[in-house]
């Protein structure tokens, strides 16, 4: 019984945070299940399956507080779609320890960008107010499809840097890349399942926890300033990218 708790404290954990910064959770969820003892590939095969659960769930709730753009949303999820399955095959020819490094510092790149880009605050812009490049989503959707596939992340990573440098407000571009996440993660998580790196066991017992967690996570974010934010996103990765970097050179 305190086995299952612990599953769900886990769960709703990393729910919460992947809806607060739109990420997808597969970047706290992959080094959590590698440090309990499941394989990196099998971690990031069993993320990318337990991503769908928490977009889809923080999806629902962004879109109740009008927050997602879907134009750039669906250009953003087409060619992830196609990036997110060449990601996962990629899996199979690098070593975990590559795997980690890779992961890593992709996170410190990603923790730098976010950190110094300027914000702008929900309450100072709409959705009919957005304007940026939309002949330059699709290349950072087949990206951060790349990035779904390879490293179980959901493709966060890179949609919500990606967004805030094209000039969408911070909120906007969390919510957003939620959207857009469930169609790459879906993809990433039905070629891992054929690769065999889906762990159903742990798939099973984190879920329930998941799509509570992406409830509370988009509640949370909505009272939340922009500059702050965006700090709390890039301190998250930078210890995260520590950690991964560490343990692939080991």
């Amino acid at each position: 019984m305190n086995n299952y708790a612990l599953y769900f404290a886990v769960g709703v954990t990393v729910g919460i945070v992947s809806a607060l910064f739109g990420l997808g959770g597969g970047f706290v969820l992959v080094p959590v299940l590698n440090i309990v003892g499941v394989g990196i590939h099998r971690a990031v095969g069993t993320s990318s399956a337990a991503v769908v659960f928490t977009a889809l769930s923080s999806t629902i709730a962004y879109s109740r507080r009008g927050l997602i753009h879907y134009k750039t949303g669906v250009l953003l999820s087409i060619p992830a779609i196609v990036g997110a399955y060449l990601g996962a095959v990629m899996t199979t020819y690098v070593t975990p320890g590559e795997l980690k490094v890779i992961f890593g510092v992709t996170l410190l790149f990603v923790a730098y960008r976010t950190y110094r880009k300027e914000t702008v605050e929900l309450n100072e812009t709409r959705p009919s107010e957005i304007k940026i490049d939309y002949r330059l989503v699709p290349i950072g959707g087949f990206f951060s499809g790349i990035a779904s596939g390879l490293l179980g992340v959901g493709g966060g990573i890179i949609n919500v840097p990606f967004l805030v440098w094209l000039g969408m407000p911070m909120h906007y571009a969390v919510a957003t890349s939620s959207f857009a996440i469930v169609f790459t993660s879906t993809s990433s998580a039905l070629k891992h399942y054929y690769l065999g790196n889906v762990d159903i066991h742990w798939l099973l017992l984190l879920v329930p926890g998941l799509i509570v967690g992406a409830q509370i996570g988009a509640r949370l974010a909505e009272r939340i300033k922009a500059r702050n934010l965006k700090t709390a996103f890039a301190v998250v990765m930078l210890l995260l990218a520590i950690r991964m970097i560490i343990s692939g050179l080991r």
